[in-house]
């Protein structure tokens, strides 16, 4: 984990929000590492995570690191145990079916939109993503593929002129995301989610907008995960 003198510069950019300059406070740096860990299953579930020693590996008091595990347990990533401490959550069934919905609902409602409206340009960095895409699912590099997948359809919601849909999205989907991680090396889906992503640009460059809310939804209910095989091979993943 990084230093403290790394986590408190006062503004950084990033790429969610299209390059511009945002403030992030020890307790936003390590709610955010510790939220990217968590859902890519660094961090599993069940895992116990020690006020202490995250403070020492961030570099900080406990203060910002109980404000991060506060946070994280809110959107359901951490059960806080007040005489035993934290653990990484179990993902919970109940909740995939309803972000399933939610997910197809607004990504079916984005795509068909930028489809009216797709450029030349707009194309050309789908097509970068997707040989991306190629390229890290051929040498087996899950996290990358991950990587580039969020990107895709990040992407897509920007080109419809929509990006805070992406942001809501991101909160809704978290724990389809948590289940995912496990989908790509144990089912082999990476070669049919390239091969998806692509029926969806060439309905984008068409400009067929019921082709690609088609598609996209075709590759949302495809790529969600099939939790009972997971519960088999996972037990202590679930609840």
């Amino acid at each position: 984990m990084r230093p403290a003198s790394d986590i408190e510069v006062p503004m950084i950019p990033t790429s969610q929000d299209g390059g511009r300059l945002r403030r992030v406070t020890a307790a936003g740096a390590i709610y955010e590492r510790l939220h990217a860990d968590i859902v890519s299953l660094r961090m599993p579930p069940g895992m116990l995570l020690q006020e202490k020693r995250i403070a020492e590996d961030f570099g900080v008091s406990r203060t910002p690191v109980r404000e991060a595990l506060l946070r994280l347990s809110e959107g359901g990533l951490v059960d806080i145990f007040p005489q035993s401490g934290t653990v990484v959550s179990r993902v919970p069934v109940s909740a995939i079916p309803e972000a399933v919905v939610v997910r197809k609902a607004l990504e079916g409602t984005t795509v068909e939109m930028a489809a009216q409206i797709a450029t030349p340009a707009d194309i050309a960095r789908l097509d970068v993503i997707i040989a991306r895409q190629r390229a890290y699912a051929a040498a087996g590099d899950v996290l990358s593929f991950h990587e580039e997948d969020e990107a895709f359809h990040e992407a897509i919601a920007q080109v419809s002129g929509y990006p805070g849909i992406w942001t809501i999205l991101k909160t809704v989907k978290v724990q389809i995301d948590r289940a995912r991680r496990l989908t790509l090396p144990a089912l082999g889906r990476a070669g049919n989610v390239v091969h998806e992503h692509t029926i969806i640009r060439d309905a984008l460059t068409a400009h067929d907008a019921a082709g690609a809310r088609d598609a996209m939804i075709h590759h949302l209910s495809a790529v969600i995960p099939d939790v009972d095989e997971l519960r088999s091979r996972y037990p202590d993943y679930f609840c």
